[in-house]
């Protein structure tokens, strides 16, 4: 049984107590990717339209003289992290793992101008959806943290990345 700290402010006449809030902000980028040893037609180079859902939790800002006053974190905060960890590297890039043999199709794509984006391990959605978490963890505000992730690779297929599962 998980305990609840209650800490009660006043503002304005109304008594809040310090909550946890999960807050959700979703993204959509074009990877293509190849799975090397793969025994299926993914072992082929393709691309899927990805959908990221990134959730946090903390506790909102309660303090009037505050801008972010009500907020656990600014969406636009949110949203500029995972830009620059996931979305503009990934988007219309092609993933690739540089410890197998496509190391020289990912050498031969970049000398021919193409956006290639070199991993160290095979590219699957999740170990795609693990890589993000590490990367999004490492920039989230002291207080928030990093709750869950949802990488949908089609309409119906998904990894999912879980705080309560990764303690």
């Amino acid at each position: 049984m998980q305990h609840l700290i209650i800490k009660k402010f006043r503002t304005d006449q109304i008594y809040i107590m310090e909550q946890k809030i999960r807050i959700t902000k979703e993204f959509n980028f074009e990877t293509g990717h190849a799975l090397h040893g793969y025994d299926g037609l993914c072992k082929n180079v393709h691309g899927h339209s990805y959908k990221l859902a990134v959730t946090v939790i903390g506790s909102p800002i309660i303090d009037p003289t505050q801008t972010k006053n009500g907020m656990v974190i600014d969406f636009s905060d949110l949203k500029k992290i995972v830009k620059e960890e996931v979305v503009i590297p990934f988007d219309h890039a092609t993933v690739l793992n540089i410890n197998s043999p496509h190391k020289e199709l990912a050498e031969e794509m970049e000398s021919r101008g193409h956006k290639v984006l070199k991993v160290n391990y095979q590219p699957t959605s999740e170990m795609m959806v693990i890589d993000f978490a590490n990367k999004i963890k490492r920039r989230l505000p002291k207080g928030i943290l990093l709750y869950s992730l949802k990488l949908r690779e089609t309409e119906t297929s998904y990894a999912e990345w879980n705080s309560l599962d990764n303690n």
